[in-house]
């Protein structure tokens, strides 16, 4: 995925979006904001627009001293852990828990606030059960599942997480090892350790953190730790847009889990807008 010109107006987005969580004082938000457009200006377009977008925030944790998604992934945590335990129960009761799980971590994949300023939860979770994903590839998924003892799963945002909790569990009732893989440290609204601890994912499986505060999975930008990790592992599961931008073109066999979010991207893959996908490379 390489940067298009559609997404200038996104960055510009983002940054606004961001602004406007961290602080009211709008004379501080044009600060920032007048302070990000020579980064927009030297955006390497031959690169996934998570490197834009990591170059973006970063500064605007730093000039605003403070991470302006925090009170709202909390926020999410709880919302998310007041939905689960009903969640829990469909996928207790459902024919292929396996399916279920994996649409509800789609439906998760909702939560983005990089992106929007509001989500319908419930109404997302309705769609992911009753309607046919726009790219299904469940089959091949189940089929290599069964095949592999181990679970690399990279993590997307908070509040997101408890559906990926969800599925972690179900991998571990069906046997598997499961290592769940969150952010180093703040990006936008993605998972850190903090928020594997808040939605009990920590209780049930091995956490580790990538050693970056990128946007996606940059693997150069990771620790070494990580990167040794990823490089052996036999399947992946990959939550959210930005890790499937930023890691499309590794040479691992690799299952995505998200949602389209943009117009650039659902182009790209022939998609509309809000397209639920289980899609694999290899």
């Amino acid at each position: 995925m390489k940067v298009h010109l559609d997404c200038f107006p996104c960055f510009l987005k983002q940054s606004l979006i961001a602004l406007r969580l961290g602080t009211k004082d709008e004379f501080i938000q044009e600060r920032i904001m007048k302070s990000i457009l020579p980064k927009i200006e030297r955006t390497d377009t031959s690169k996934p627009p998570a490197y834009a977008t990591t170059f973006m925030h970063r500064t605007i944790r730093e000039l605003l001293g403070e991470d302006p998604f925090k009170e709202i992934k909390a926020k999410y945590n709880q919302i998310a852990l007041g939905l689960y335990p009903s969640l829990k129960t469909i996928i207790g009761k459902s024919h292929d828990p396996l399916w279920t799980a994996s649409r509800l971590a789609i439906a998760g994949n909702v939560i983005d606030f990089g992106i929007f300023t509001e989500v319908n939860i419930e109404g997302t979770i309705h769609k992911a059960l009753n309607n046919p994903l726009a790219e299904d590839g469940y089959t091949m998924f189940r089929d290599a599942l069964f095949m592999t003892d181990d679970v690399l799963y990279l993590t997307d945002n908070a509040g997101e997480i408890v559906f990926d909790r969800l599925l972690v569990e179900t991998l571990i009732s069906l046997g598997k090892k499961v290592r769940a893989v969150v952010k180093g440290s703040p990006v936008i609204n993605d998972s850190t350790m903090d928020d594997a601890i808040e939605s009990g994912l920590t209780e049930i499986c091995e956490v580790i953190d990538n050693g970056s505060d990128a946007v996606g999975t940059i693997l150069e930008w990771t620790s070494s730790q990580f990167q040794e990790i990823f490089k052996n592992a036999h399947f992946i599961i990959s939550k959210g847009q930005g890790n499937f931008e930023t890691l499309l073109d590794t040479d691992k066999k690799i299952f995505f889990l998200f949602q389209s979010k943009c117009d650039v991207v659902s182009r790209e893959l022939g998609f509309t807008t809000g397209a639920m996908l289980l899609l694999t490379k290899s």
